[in-house]
C-alpha cells in the first residue's frame, strides 16, 4: 500500500473545543461531526460546558465519542454570569492536558476566542494543527448591535467586538493552519480583513438526509387545511424585522382571503411576539396569523409537510448576508417552494435549484412571489422536486463532511514550517 492510500484511509485523532453547550442540539454539530465524521472512523473528544446547571466538571460518552464537560452556573445574576464565564473557560484550559497526553492531529475551536489563544499555544506545544470554525460574523454582531444601539450594554458589547475583531483577525488567523465559515459570502468578508484565500472554506448549513427521509414518510400534524398554509420557521428575534412578513401577509390575504401564515419559533423578549401581534391587528388579519411558540422539532416540520409554500425573509444588514440559513435547506428537503429575498446565500441557492422565487426585499415583490405559487399548484410542486433534488445533491451531512474530510487531509499533507 503506498503513502497516498494510507493517508486516505488514516483516521484523525481530533479535540474540538465549543461555544455549543452539553448535551449539543445545533446539527452542524450532532450531523456533520458526531454522526458523519464519527461514522467515517474519526476519532473525536469534546470539551463542552454543560447546558444544565452543574457544580462539578465531569467526562462521559456521547455519540461513540468522549466529553469534557464544564461546570457551569445558570443563575440570573451579574455574579453568576461572571462564575459561568469563568467556570467556562477553566473547562478550556484542559486542551493543555489533553493535547500533551493525545496524540491528536487537530485541535478545532468553533467560535470561542479566549479560548482560541490556548488551543493555539497548545497545538504548537504538541506539534498538532490548529483549525477555527467560524458560523458566525461574532465580533462584528457585537459591534453593529452596540452602534445600532439595540444592545443591552452598548459599551460593553462595543468592546468586546472589538476585542474578538483583533483577536480572531490577527492571531486566530494568523496561527490557524485552516479556518471553516459558513458561507461564500462569509469567506468574502474574512479576506476582506486579510486572510488569504487558501486558509479559507465554506461549510453552509445542510440536513440530515435520513431525518428527514423519516419526516417525510410520517404522518402528517393534524391542523386545518381548509386554507392555504404559508409557514415561516425560525426565531421571531425583533431583530429580524419580522413585521416585513406580516405586512407582505396582508397583501397576499386581500388578494387570497383563504390564506393562513403560521410563525412558527419564539424569543425570549414577549415584546418581539406583542410588536408582531400588534401588526397583524393593525391589518385586520390577527385571526389568519398563527403564532405556535417553539416547538419539537419534528412537529414543527410537521407543520412544514403541511404548508403550501414557506417564507425565508432575511432583514438585508452585513451581518445576516454572511448566514447560511438552515430553514432553507430545510423546506427544501420536504419538497416545499420557497420565497425569500435577496441574500448571498438564498439567491445562490434558489438560482441553481429552482426551487423558488427570490425578490428583492420589499412587502409588494415578496407577497406577488406567494401570491404566484399559491395559485399555480403545478410550479409549486415543479419548484418542490427541484430543491429536494438540489438538497439530497449538495447539501446532506454525508456530502459536506466529504468536504470537511478532504480539507483534513490536505492539511495533513502540508509540512510545518
Amino acid at each position: 500500500m503506498d503513502n497516498q492510500t494510507r493517508d486516505e484511509q488514516k483516521a484523525f485523532n481530533y479535540l474540538i473545543i465549543s461555544a455549543d453547550t452539553y448535551p449539543p442540539f445545533r446539527v452542524d454539530v450532532t450531523e456533520l461531526f458526531a454522526e458523519e465524521m464519527v461514522n467515517k472512523g474519526h476519532n473525536i473528544d469534546w470539551i463542552l460546558q454543560s447546558e444544565e446547571a452543574c457544580n462539578k466538571s465531569y467526562v462521559t460518552e456521547w455519540r461513540s465519542s468522549r466529553v469534557f464537560v464544564g461546570a457551569t452556573d445558570n443563575g440570573e445574576s451579574r455574579l453568576s454570569r461572571i462564575k459561568k464565564h469563568l467556570m467556562g473557560v477553566a473547562n478550556d484550559f484542559k486542551v493543555f492536558k489533553l493535547t500533551s497526553t493525545n496524540n491528536y492531529d487537530f485541535i478545532q475551536v468553533k467560535d470561542k476566542f479566549l479560548s482560541a489563544l490556548f488551543a493555539i499555544i497548545a497545538a504548537k506545544l504538541n506539534n498538532c494543527r490548529f483549525v477555527y470554525w467560524l458560523s458566525y460574523p461574532f465580533p462584528e454582531a457585537s459591534i453593529y448591535e452596540a452602534r445600532a444601539g439595540i444592545a443591552r450594554y452598548s459599551a460593553l458589547y462595543l468592546i468586546r467586538g472589538y476585542a474578538f475583531k483583533f483577536i480572531l483577525y490577527r492571531i486566530i488567523a494568523k496561527f490557524s493552519d485552516h479556518i471553516f465559515v459558513q458561507s461564500e459570502q462569509m469567506k468574502k468578508d474574512v479576506m476582506a480583513n486579510g486572510v488569504p484565500e487558501d486558509k479559507l472554506t465554506p461549510v453552509p448549513m445542510g440536513i440530515s438526509l435520513k431525518m428527514f427521509q423519516q419526516v417525510n414518510a410520517g404522518e402528517n400534524v393534524d391542523c386545518n387545511h381548509e386554507k392555504l398554509m404559508i409557514v415561516y420557521l425560525g426565531t421571531l428575534l425583533g431583530t429580524r424585522k419580522l413585521d416585513f412578513l406580516i405586512r407582505a401577509f396582508a397583501i397576499v390575504n386581500k388578494a387570497i382571503p383563504a390564506t393562513e401564515l403560521y410563525m412558527i419559533g419564539s424569543t425570549e423578549q414577549q415584546r418581539d411576539i406583542e410588536l408582531l401581534e400588534n401588526e397583524a391587528k393593525i391589518f385586520d388579519i390577527q385571526d389568519n396569523v398563527i403564532f405556535t411558540g417553539n416547538l419539537p422539532r419534528n412537529e414543527a416540520l410537521d407543520y412544514v409537510k403541511k404548508a403550501d409554500v414557506c417564507v425565508s425573509p432575511f432583514y438585508p444588514t452585513p451581518i445576516l448576508n454572511s448566514t447560511s440559513p438552515t430553514k432553507l435547506i430545510e423546506y427544501m428537503a420536504l419538497r416545499k417552494p420557497v420565497v425569500a429575498n435577496d441574500h448571498p446565500e438564498q439567491s445562490l441557492v434558489i438560482r441553481e435549484s429552482g426551487a423558488g422565487i427570490c425578490v428583492p426585499y420589499n412587502e409588494q415583490a415578496f407577497a406577488q412571489a406567494i401570491i404566484d405559487i399559491l395559485s399555480d399548484k403545478e410550479l409549486a410542486i415543479a419548484m418542490g422536486d427541484k430543491g429536494y433534488n438540489y438538497v439530497t445533491q449538495y447539501r446532506t451531512y454525508k456530502h459536506l463532511s466529504q468536504i470537511v474530510e478532504d480539507r483534513y487531509r490536505k492539511l495533513l499533507q502540508v509540512e510545518r514550517k
